[in-house]
This record gives C-alpha cells, structure tokens and sequence, in this order.
C-alpha cells in the first residue's frame, strides 16, 4: 500500500476509531485504489464530486432554469433492477437463511468476493461513506460505513442518508457499525454477486451501479441486515411506508403501510386527499422502509431510518402522485429516464403530450410511436425528503410516531377485495405473510406472475422467512397497544381487464374508513375472510362509479379463494417445520369457513 493509502487511512483520517480505521486499511490493501476520500457530507463536497462527475460524464446537467440541480445518469442496459438471483444471505448454517434465500457459505463467500475486490480499485479512488440511518442521535439510528468506487452512489447516498461528518461523530470510538464494501467492477453480470453477512453486520457488493444493489444503506443495511437485527434485539424492519392522516378534528393517526416495490408505496405516502375531504390531510413520514419499536407505553414507534425516496418514475405525474412531481422538480438524480431535446427529462405516464422527438434512457434518438419504451420501467428519481411538500414535522422525530394501523397491499386483478380489517393480531400476521402480488419491472424476471410475498418482505428478510413470521406473531407480547391490521388491493379488475377502484388520491376514502375503525367511530360487517365495509360506508359521491363496481371491488368470491388457498399452501410447504403453527391453525380455520 501506497504512502497515499497511509496518509489517508491514518492519521489524516478525520477519526481516531481504531475498528474503523484497521477495516478501511484492510479493504484498501484489498482493492488497491489510487486514492482515498472521507467524505464529509459538505456542500462544498457535493459541488466538487457533481462537477467532477459530470466531467468525466457519469451525470449529465439537465435543464437547471426547467429543473435546478438535477442531473441524468444512464447506467449499464445489463444493470437496471435488483438481482435476486444473484442476492446472497451468509450464514454458517444454509437453515438460518431459510428457503427463500439464496445461501453462501460466509468463508466461501468472503474468498470468493475477496478475489474480485483483488486490486479492483486500482485506478480509481475509494470513497468513505460513514452514514446514519435513522434520525441523528436517535434510540433505533444505525451507523454504516461504505466503501465505493462509484461517485453514483457518494452522491446518491448523500441524498438517501445523514451522510459525513455527523455520521462519524455520531459512531465516535464504537466498533458497532455496518460493514460495507462496493465496487462497481467491470458491471459484468457474471461477476455479479451482493452478498450479507448478518453474523458479521457487513455487506459486501460487487458488480453493478443500480442503486437497490449498491445503495448499501437501503435494502441491504435497512431490510436484510436490519430485518436479522430486529429479530436479535425485539423490533422490526420493514418495507414500508409511514403516513400520517389528520381528521378536520386535528387528531392525527399513523398508519405503516407495505406493498412490494412498484406498487404504489410513494403515491400512498404522498397522497393529497380529494377536493370533497376538506379539512384532512396526509404527511409522509417515509416511503419505503419502517423500522418499528415498542416505546416505554406499549406502542409501537416507527422511524423511517432514510433521509430521501429512490422512487419508480414511469406513471408519475400531477394525477397520480402530485407531491412527488414536486419533490424531484429540484436536486434530484435521475437514473434512466428519456431526455427531451431541451434539457428535461420524460417518461411514459408523465403529463402533456409525447414529444415528437427525445434521447431515450440508453442515450439513443427516439421518435413518438417507437414500439420501445423511452424510458426504462424501472426507471428512478433520488430526491431529498426535504423536497416533499407533505412532509411530515415527525419525519425527523428521533423517538418515531406510534403507529395505531398496519396495511398490507398487493398488486392482484382478483381474489383480494378493496379493502378488510384482520380478525385479531394472528389473524392480521397470516393476511401479510399470505400477500400475494403479481410481479412487476422494480426486479429482473417475468412481470405480471403472481407470487407470494409476505409483508412485501420475499426479497429483502435476512433469515428464516418461518423464523421471520414468527417473529411477528411473538412481538405481540411486547405490544400492549396492538395496531389493527388491514389488508387492500386497489389494482382488482372487471371481467374487461379495468380497474374497479380508481386509486391515487381516491385511496383516501378507503383510508377514512380505516381511521374510523382504528378509532372504533363506525360498525362493520363480518366475512369469512375479516370485517369488511358495509354497503355505503365507502364514500362515492363525485365518483363516476356505477355501485356495481364497488360491489365488485369489495367482493369475495368463494371458488377464487380455494383457489388462493392452494396457492398458499405451496409457500407454507417451502417453509417446511418453521412455519409457525398459529398460522397454520389461521389456515385451516378459513379453510373450514370456506368449505361450510
């Protein structure tokens, strides 16, 4: 190693943490940069690194009178979603990471990803992120250390976490932070693998540029190591988002919400109620993770450990999510969208008409009626929270906001009704781990398969997905005031393939409906599945809505649940003797009720 490796790692590092310090050094004498850079986190940092990145063309400027610090980036056409297939769980024991892992050996790994990282950095400088997430200072904030190569991810991570100086101050001489190391490598998928160490609280990415594989602090720190923290020390990590609903009363009730990526999660979120709902209103706390601790009475606290949304564009728009078109009209980092010819950036579902000409997400000329899309469907917009108009004041609480309901919803043209209310707290566990939801672009693989995933969770649960449900079955021993649980689906179709429900801002008619059971303000009707609106307790009015479609909407139909209910049973099958036994009783019983 370089005198420029000792100069940085040591002691002109802006730490004296001892574990820090030895692990940066070793993962340089590893990776063999040219240089080393702590990040600080500083504006005048963030102008250096976008200059420079622009300079070697990783960020292209768009328009800044139409769109003011935001920049284009266009990554590999091999690299544009999560992998996965090529996502790791390691753990001494293949049962600890469960059958709905992929499973390394941690020495085989480690050995394996050790000789990628081999000199994989020569030529190019290793960035030190030290970052919180969660609120600074907090009870449930986590420090993580990562190490890159990518300017990409520095500037996303930036935006995405409390990053730089108030991170390591924060950490000071402690050795409990996450591990994280990422190199872009030649972005070739064979020598593509993002692998988790829960024993080791270390992350270790090779391979790609796209933000849900190397964006560590997110799925991999926020989800799968945090889902294996949660369970060694009494909370939950989450997917989901945090919202706050205030009644014309003032009364303000926060509901946690999870639904697999690209399914509406940060139109939810941001939602603006109708113009028919005056006098309430809805703030997001946070869009994509929660991570959720019983406080001193008994409730259960939510924080969203991040600090900005790395949000699906294709359909955003003024109707869909107005609240989001503000936040990315500024300071904001786009990943594979379209360009058009003066600056801006374009995508398929955005407002006004298609422009005739633009440069689409792979830097190629594209003209209107093109068979392919211009933008990527997993295309992305990096925003600061700060941007949203409906943030919420709690957004930043370090204690977190207690949460009186919990949703699950999926993406189903069937089966699942608009909208239920869980039996009890078993009851509500087994609608979220029995989620179903038809597959869309956020992940590589066919779209429109129905698949189950439970609590949104399939993907990023970093153990025992039995282990894992179990886990919410005993937290109910801690929580003394249980959230109500819920389920909805807003994506139900006729027999035509239209959609039942209109959805977006109109999803506040249902989420009146929950409020008002979460405060016991209105009566319900029993099924065999949960407790259900009744006729007339979904508002309507100013709808262009026949009454026969809400009745399809909020129907169960016997022969599609028997069906669902054969479905189910091959999930609960792969989790073999650790699928918990409160759900397996919670199954038979609907079976019973729906064979009588």
């Amino acid at each position: 190693m370089s005198s420029t490796h000792q100069a940085a790692v040591g002691h002109d590092a802006p730490t004296k943490n001892a574990d820090l310090l030895s692990w940066v050094t070793r993962c340089a004498r590893m990776t063999q940069p040219d240089r080393i850079v702590w990040c600080d986190g500083s504006e005048a940092e963030k102008k250096r690194l976008t200059e420079q990145a622009v300079k070697e063309g990783i960020l292209i400027p768009l328009n800044q009178e139409k769109r003011p610090g935001c920049y284009l980036h266009r990554s590999n056409p091999n690299d544009v979603a999560r992998v996965e297939h090529l996502t790791f769980i390691c753990t001494p024991n293949k049962t600890d990471a469960g059958p709905t892992n992929n499973w390394m050996d941690p020495e085989q790994a480690y050995t394996k990803l050790g000789l990628l990282f081999d000199g994989s950095m020569k030529g190019r400088t290793l960035y030190v992120v030290p970052y919180a997430m969660g609120p600074l200072g907090g009870p449930s904030t986590k420090i993580g250390v990562e190490l890159t190569d990518s300017i990409y991810v520095v500037l996303n991570m930036r935006i995405m976490t409390r990053m730089g100086k108030p991170a390591l101050d924060m950490l000071g001489d402690s050795e409990d932070f996450n591990r994280g190391l990422h190199s872009t490598g030649d972005v070739n998928p064979d020598r593509r693998y993002i692998c988790h160490f829960p024993q080791d609280n270390t992350i270790w990415s090779f391979g790609s540029g796209y933000g849900g594989n190397v964006l560590l602090g997110k799925k991999c720190l926020a989800l799968r190591i945090g889902s294996y923290l949660g369970r060694e020390e009494g909370w939950l990590a989450e997917h989901m988002l945090i919202l706050g609903v205030t009644d014309p009363k003032g009364q303000t009730t926060y509901v946690a919400a999870a639904f697999p990526s690209a399914c509406g999660k940060t139109n939810f979120a941001m939602m603006i109620p109708p113009k028919s709902y005056q006098g309430w209103k809805v703030e997001t706390v946070g869009d994509d993770i929660a991570w959720m601790r019983v406080g001193p009475d008994g409730r259960l606290y939510a924080i969203n450990p991040e600090a900005g949304y790395f949000g699906v564009v294709p359909g955003t728009n003024t109707k869909t999510n107005p609240n989001a078109m503000a936040t990315i009209a500024k300071d904001t980092l786009f990943t594979n969208v379209a360009m058009t010819a003066d600056g801006d950036v374009w995508w398929e579902g955005k407002d006004g008409e298609v422009p005739e000409e633009l440069v689409d997400w792979q830097g190629r000329p594209w003209k209107k009626g093109c068979p392919e899309k211009a933008a990527h469907p997993n295309s992305r917009f990096t925003a600061p929270m700060t941007n949203n108009p409906a943030l919420s004041p709690k957004a930043n609480d370090p204690q977190g906001v207690p949460i009186s309901a919990i949703i699950f919803g999926g993406r189903r043209s069937n089966t699942v009704p608009l909208v239920l209310q869980a039996f009890n707290w078993t009851h509500g566990v087994f609608l979220g781990a029995t989620m179903g939801s038809e597959t869309t672009a956020a992940a590589t693989g066919k779209v429109g398969v129905v698949r189950r995933d439970p609590m949104a969770m399939l993907p990023f649960c970093g153990y025992h997905m039995g282990d894992y449900l179990q886990h919410w079955l005993d937290m109910q021993k801690s929580i003394t005031h249980l959230p109500k649980i819920f389920q909805v689906n807003w994506f139900r179709q006729d027999k035509n393939g239209k959609y039942l429900w209109p959805g977006y801002g109109e999803n506040m008619r249902v989420l009146e409906w929950i409020v008002n059971r979460v405060h016991g303000r209105v009566p319900t009707q029993e099924t065999l599945l949960g407790w259900v609106p009744r006729q007339g307790d979904i508002p309507i009015q100013g709808l262009d809505l026949p009454p026969e479609a809400i009745a399809e909407a909020t129907s169960i139909k016997a022969d599609e649940w028997k069906s669902e209910l054969k479905s189910q049973e091959v999930f609960f099958e792969q989790l073999g003797t650790k699928a918990p036994e409160a759900l397996m009783l919670q199954r038979k019983l609907l079976i019973s009720r729906l064979g009588s």
